[in-house]
C-alpha cells in the first residue's frame, strides 16, 4: 500500500518522478501495476503500460511490449555481439537518470501465501527467505561475481542414473500408463537452462504420451537474396535445410499428439493473448491447421487455429537466410527456464545437468512455484546417482547495485 500512495501521489502533484519497483516473484507486482493503472485510467488520465516479453504485456490491461509500443529497432548482423559488460551498461542503474530514481521494493511474498491447508506456515516461509536471498545474490555467503548456492534438501532429487527419467516420473508419474490430463499440465512443468537439453525431455515425454499423433513436414527454401547466382542453391541441399535446427524456429519434421502442450515460437494475435511462449493444449489435428486451447492468461479455455507460417531465422550464426514454412509450435512439457517468466505454477522439476549458469535463471524457475513443496532440483551430470546440494552460479553486478 505504501508504493501504491507513494507513486500515486507523485502523479497527482505532477511531480514527474522516476520510480523503479524491485521485488521477488510472488509478490504481486501485477497487481500494483494493475492498481495503478486502473486508479489511473478511472481519472482519464493516460496509461501505457509495456513490458519485457509478450507473456508478461498479457498480464496488463493493454499491455505492450516495449519493442512492439515504441517500434525499437534491434538491427543484427554478423558483427553483432552482447558482451556481459554490454549488458551491465545497458541497464537502468547505469543511466545518468538513476540518481533521480527512487527505489521501491516488495518483500512479502504473497503468492506463498495463499496456501491450503495443512501445509507447514514455518516451511512457506523459510521457503520465501531462499527465493528472496537467491534473487538478492546473498545465499551462498560473501562472493565476486561466483558463488555456491545450497539447495535445501527436501528439494533435492535423487536420480536413478537417468536423469530424464528420473524428474519426469517425479513431475508427470501419470505419463508411465500413458495418461496425460490437462489440467494436470496447466500447473505442472519441467524447467532446464538448455535447448538441448528442452528438446531432449521432450521427445521422450511425447513418447510415453499415448495419443493420435500426426507429423508435419516444413518446407524450406533458401531466400532468393542469398541465392541469386544459383551457387548457394546447389551447396546448401534440401537435406542440408530440413536439418538445420536453430533458435526461435521449429523443426523441419514436428510430431504433435492430441493432448500434448505446446508453444507458440512467434507473436501472432496479441488482443488473443497468442504471442511468443504462450502455453497451449492440443484438441484437433487437421491437414492444413491445428486447434489448440489457451491454458494460460485472461484468454485461458479459448479455441484457436493456428495455420502453418514463413519465418525466416535471426541466428547469426547462420552465413546465409533460409526461409521455413511451418507451424510455428514446439512441444511444451518442458520449458526453457527463461519462457517461464511470468507463470505461477503449483509443481516444477528444475534439471540442471551443468552446474554453472547464471543465477537469474536458478531464481526464475524457483519463484514460478506457488507450493513451498512444489519445488524439485535434480542436480549433476548423466549416469551420475549422486546427488549434490550445490550448483555454481554467476551473480552480475547489476543485481548487488540495485
Amino acid at each position: 500500500m505504501n508504493i501504491y500512495e507513494t507513486i500515486l501521489g507523485d502523479v497527482l502533484l505532477n511531480n514527474g518522478g522516476l520510480f523503479f519497483v524491485y521485488g521477488y516473484g510472488g509478490t504481486e507486482k501485477t497487481f500494483l501495476w494493475r492498481a495503478l493503472s486502473a486508479k489511473l485510467r478511472s481519472k482519464g488520465d493516460i496509461v501505457i503500460n509495456v513490458a519485457a516479453s509478450g507473456i508478461a504485456s498479457l498480464l496488463l490491461l493493454g499491455g505492450r511490449t516495449a519493442h512492439s509500443r515504441f517500434a525499437i529497432q534491434i538491427p543484427l548482423n554478423e558483427d553483432s555481439t552482447c558482451t556481459r559488460q554490454d549488458i551491465v551498461g545497458a541497464t537502468i542503474n547505469s543511466s545518468y537518470l538513476w540518481d533521480t530514481c527512487k527505489v521501491l521494493r516488495l518483500t512479502k511474498n504473497l503468492r506463498l501465501n495463499r496456501m491450503e491447508l495443512g501445509v507447514d506456515l514455518q516451511q512457506v516461509e523459510d521457503f520465501a527467505k531462499w527465493i528472496a536471498f537467491t534473487g538478492d545474490g546473498t545465499t551462498g555467503g560473501p562472493n565476486d561475481g561466483y558463488a555456491d548456492v545450497n539447495s535445501p534438501p527436501n528439494m533435492l532429487l535423487p536420480s536413478t542414473g537417468d536423469h530424464i527419467a528420473t524428474i519426469v516420473d517425479s513431475t508427470f508419474p501419470m505419463l508411465k500408463n500413458g495418461g496425460c490430463d490437462h489440467k494436470y499440465l496447466e500447473s505442472h512443468t519441467i524447467l532446464a537452462p538448455t535447448l538441448d537439453v528442452v528438446t531432449s525431455i521432450n521427445e521422450y515425454m511425447s513418447h510415453l504420451h499415448v495419443a493420435k499423433s500426426k507429423t508435419y513436414f516444413s518446407c524450406d527454401t533458401v531466400c532468393k537474396s542469398d541465392s541469386s547466382d544459383g551457387i548457394l542453391a546447389d551447396v546448401h541441399t534440401l537435406e542440408f535445410l530440413n536439418g538445420l535446427r536453430a533458435s526461435g524456429i521449429p523443426n523441419h519434421a514436428l510430431t504433435l499428439k492430441v493432448g500434448s502442450p505446446v508453444m507458440l515460437l512467434r507473436n501472432i494475435d496479441h488482443s488473443m493473448g497468442l504471442c511468443n511462449g504462450t502455453r497451449l493444449v492440443i484438441t484437433k489435428l487437421s491437414e492444413h491447421v491445428v486447434q489448440e486451447k489457451i491454458v494460460f492468461g485472461n484468454n485461458c479455455g479459448t479455441r484457436v487455429l493456428i495455420p502453418r507460417m514463413s519465418m525466416t531465422p535471426t541466428d547469426i550464426r547462420l552465413h546465409f537466410k533460409f526461409q521455413r514454412r511451418q507451424f510455428l509450435l514446439m512441444l511444451s512439457y518442458v520449458m526453457n527456464i527463461n519462457k517461464s517468466q511470468g507463470q505461477a505454477l503449483s509443481h516444477v522439476g528444475l534439471l540442471l545437468k551443468k552446474p554453472v549458469f547464471v543465477h537469474g535463471q536458478l531464481y526464475v524457475a524457483a519463484s514460478r512455484v506457488s507450493n513451498p513443496n512444489g519445488l524439485k532440483i535434480l542436480i549433476g551430470n548423466e549416469g551420475d546417482t549422486s546427488c549434490t546440494s550445490t550448483t555454481n552460479v554467476v551473480y552480475h553486478e547489476v543485481f548487488n547495485n540495485l
